[in-house]
């Protein structure tokens, strides 16, 4: 019996959906967009289903999960859902103090200095997200043939938090400690490299089709801090979780000169914001892994309060450009402004579709 036996199957329509075979660069009926942060604060029906609920709050109620993840597929028919949750709830599950502030981000009580301040890191079980098996299972069901994406904070971004005790422009209190304190640093991000196994796990057992590790600050670091501090914790992750059969994307934040080594790290999918063109980063990723990969990419998400005659030109730039790898999955460099039009996600998705139509 293999790993995946006994987990739940995508439907048909699931697996031979657009978005699973760029995934895993097969050819497609059309380019399969999805953008990040699509449930979000720019849906008017989010804001209503969310208003008097904490962000953590949300992610903990399957009804509120399931609806938010719903939403944009109905409104603009992507290729793919998002699950809706947050990179620090695992953390939150297992009882490490800490809260999402509103126009602030994850603050954490008591960041991390020893290795004594460790102990309430551990990886999730499935009984104390229970929540997220009940929420994923149920939207599998409710989407039919649209296939979900789990999602994890990688290492280096979550202990960021962990280290800095919210979110930070610099992140010098980690890059400190990775260089002052190297057996502290590879002892949390290796615990939280088995949290992101943990909770991803879950996800993938409950239904998801794909999962998204989400490294979203590893653009401060150098090549050669990323290689050292950061790669082989994320690495373990994408090992552990190869036995499942999925896809793995991997995205950060100006993450240009870093793409080679998170494909080397062992995406399936390099995800790439809009400051390297996709054909470019094509060649990055070839340059270091020996080989292409599907990329996921990449409008600026500035561009979407620029009006449609600046909006159209770029999609047909990117689609261009994405044809370099032997699969694309259109999005955004970045996720979702909250005071972006939902009228101009619409407009964007039917073009991508449209415009990348194969005959």
């Amino acid at each position: 019996m293999t790993a995946t036996d006994a987990l739940p199957q995508p439907s048909s329509a699931a697996t031979q959906s657009a978005f699973l075979r760029a995934a895993r660069g097969e050819p497609v009926p059309h380019t399969p967009i999805w953008f990040m942060r699509q449930a979000g604060r720019s849906l008017p029906e989010y804001r209503a289903i969310r208003e008097g609920t904490t962000m953590l709050e949300s992610c903990m109620r399957p009804d509120l999960v399931v609806e938010i993840t719903l939403q944009p597929v109905r409104r603009y028919g992507v290729d793919a859902a998002i699950f809706f949750s947050d990179i620090v709830l695992p953390l939150k599950a297992v009882g490490v103090d800490l809260e999402i502030q509103p126009g602030v981000g994850p603050v954490v009580a008591s960041p991390v200095k020893s290795l004594a301040d460790l102990e309430p890191v551990r990886p999730v079980t499935p009984a104390d997200v229970s929540y997220i098996t009940e929420s994923v299972q149920e939207l599998v069901q409710q989407l039919g043939g649209t296939p979900l994406i789990g999602f994890a904070g990688a290492p280096f971004t979550v202990a960021s938090y962990l280290v800095e005790g919210g979110p930070s422009k610099d992140h010098a209190k980690t890059k400190a400690m990775m260089h002052g304190d190297p057996k502290l640093w590879h002892a949390l991000a290796d615990r939280l490299a088995d949290v992101a196994i943990a909770y991803l796990s879950v996800q993938i057992e409950a239904g998801a089709s794909a999962i998204q590790l989400f490294d979203s600050w590893a653009g401060g670091l150098s090549a050669r801090d990323y290689a050292e501090f950061v790669q082989p914790h994320s690495a373990k992750v994408f090992d552990a979780l190869a036995q499942y059969g999925v896809p793995r994307l991997h995205f950060g934040v100006n993450t240009g000169e870093l793409l080679g080594l998170m494909s080397e790290a062992g995406a399936d999918v390099v995800g790439v914001d809009w400051r390297v063109p996709l054909d470019e980063a094509v060649r990055r990723i070839t340059a270091a892994s020996g080989a292409p990969k599907p990329v996921q990419g990449n409008l600026d998400p500035a561009l979407l309060i620029a009006g449609w005659d600046a909006i159209e030109p770029q999609i047909d730039r990117i689609l261009a450009e994405g044809k370099a790898a032997p699969g694309h999955i259109f999005n955004l460099g970045h996720g979702v402004p909250p005071t972006t039009d939902p009228e101009v996600l619409d407009k964007i998705v039917k073009a991508v579709q449209q415009k990348s139509k194969r005959a």
